[in-house]
């Protein structure tokens, strides 16, 4: 007996100059201009980053039930270089979705990165085969192997809405997203605040670092003293 697999049409991967633009960038300056509610909370760097690099590509997504990967591993199968696995597995962390084997396929295939809404295992084997890995939590217990699941459509992870083809950065801080069709418009925007704080750390380091906007909008007021 088989189980349906929806699939979606893919979408055309963004240029390599996208890409290394948005590598320049951080996870923070992309949510401060886009928001500041582009992350997906609670799914942070389990294994295979290395400090202060980044994580980059345009998703391709799998929407599984918690606890299953049968879609996941079709969805390797098909997954292009250069694309990041994001996987909605309902944030259910009681069973890993990937382990140390597909960690290997997917470096084998090429993928930039994998995101998973629920558990990853093997992290010593993810750090030392796979591409960057970010999870919501670890379990050594495996998944079941049942269906069903999606491919290419909408996903919810971490309460984000992430479509096929949307732009991923990962750093240490976790993940934001960049839906595609804003993508230079964002990108531009964080590229300016990247600038911006660059001039604010010669300040701090000058000490010319303007703080007068605190009092502009706070005002202490003298309490009593404690009788």
């Amino acid at each position: 007996m088989t189980v349906e697999c929806r699939i979606h049409p893919s979408t055309e991967l963004p240029t390599q100059q996208t890409l290394t633009r948005l590598g320049t960038l951080a996870t923070s300056l992309v949510s401060d201009v886009f928001g500041r509610w582009a992350g997906a909370p609670g799914i942070l760097p389990i294994a295979g980053l290395p400090a202060g690099t980044t994580m980059v590509g345009p998703a391709l997504t799998v929407h599984t039930r918690p606890g299953d990967n049968l879609v996941v591993h079709k969805a390797l199968d098909i997954a292009r270089p250069g694309e990041v696995l994001v996987v909605a597995a309902g944030g259910a962390t009681d069973r890993a979705i990937i382990g140390g084997l597909m960690g290997r396929y997917a470096a084998a295939r090429g993928l930039a990165g994998v995101v998973v809404d629920g558990a990853v295992r093997d992290r010593s084997e993810l750090a030392m085969a796979a591409p960057p890995v970010f999870a919501r939590g670890l379990s050594h217990l495996g998944p079941y192997k049942d269906g069903p699941g999606e491919i290419r459509g909408s996903v919810s992870v971490g309460g984000i809405v992430i479509c096929e083809g949307d732009l991923i950065i990962g750093d240490e801080d976790g993940i934001a997203v960049i839906p595609r069709d804003r993508s230079e418009e964002i990108l531009a925007a964080a590229e300016r605040k990247r600038d911006a704080e660059s001039a604010e750390h010669q300040a701090i380091a000058s000490g010319t670092w303007d703080r007068s906007w605190i009092d502009r909008v706070l005002t202490l007021v003298e309490a009593e003293p404690v009788r």
